[in-house]
């Protein structure tokens, strides 16, 4: 399954299972004419922002990030695979944490279900 339908699949979960959630998705991944690319990208303070802002704060985070990914990022002895692009988001997720956010790495809907289960229990 390609990581834009897993987006998509969670986005429609959400949707359905909490409509009165609000959330975001981060527009970086859709493909724009190169002049409307650079424009968004200026308008950011950085790279490596995670697919997915749900705006709901609980006994201890401030908001939920969700990283969609189409598999597991991570090696089988829980590293993180090595990939610029994957270093450079966690590198972001590790200043939101800092700010009191959680940030996941997510590739299955199932997986999201329990993280939202727990996450707004």
């Amino acid at each position: 399954m390609t990581e834009k339908k897993i987006h998509k699949q969670i986005t429609d979960f959400i949707k359905l299972q909490y409509p009165n959630l609000i959330f975001n998705t981060d527009a970086s991944g859709i493909r724009l004419p190169m002049g409307q690319a650079i424009q968004l990208k200026r308008l950011r303070s950085g790279n490596g922002f995670p697919d997915i802002t749900i705006y709901e704060s609980n006994v201890k985070y401030s908001a939920l990030f969700l990283e969609v990914k189409k598999e597991s990022p991570f090696k089988k002895d829980g590293k993180l695979k090595k990939s610029a692009h994957l270093q450079e988001q966690n590198l972001m997720h590790k200043r939101l944490r800092a700010k009191g956010y959680k940030v996941l790495f997510v590739w299955r809907l199932e997986q999201v279900i329990q993280v939202l289960k727990e996450y707004l229990k």
